[in-house]
């Protein structure tokens, strides 16, 4: 049965660098010094099987009203056994015991996952503004 851990001293940082960076189609090319860097200021979310890590997912949050659920990765061969349906379900339990007010989160080809677990296109889209640093890496 796989466990979650959210310990970040647990995440596998030689697994998950070489899988965003060469398989997350958002995170392509980021190096290991960013991939260390954001287990160490957000909630890791780790999927372990046999002591071997098969999925992460991370939350930026201040645990009470907000959450932005980011770098939601399942490894390919573990696709389709509901290992990201496992992982959504523990980081969605956290939020409902936290409080959270709202989670947000970017994707482009897993919408119909996120629908089931209430994620819908933000109402209120002029409401909110982004800015990006292109020269910046993945």
């Amino acid at each position: 049965m796989p466990e979650i851990s959210t310990d970040p001293a647990a995440v596998d940082l030689d697994w998950l660098h070489h899988r965003l960076s060469s398989d997350a189609y958002w995170a392509l090319g980021r190096s290991r010094e960013r991939v260390e860097r954001l287990v160490a200021n957000s909630l890791p979310y780790s999927v372990f099987h046999d002591g071997s890590q098969i999925a992460f997912a991370r939350l930026v949050t201040d645990r009470t009203t907000f959450a932005w659920l980011s770098d939601v990765y399942v490894d390919r061969r573990e696709r389709g056994k509901g290992i990201g349906k496992l992982l959504l379900d523990r980081v969605m339990a956290d939020a409902d015991e936290w409080g959270m007010r709202r989670m947000v989160l970017a994707t482009g080809d897993a919408h119909d996952l996120y629908r089931r677990y209430g994620f819908t296109p933000h109402p209120e889209p002029d409401q909110w503004m982004e800015k990006n640093w292109p020269a910046n890496p993945a």
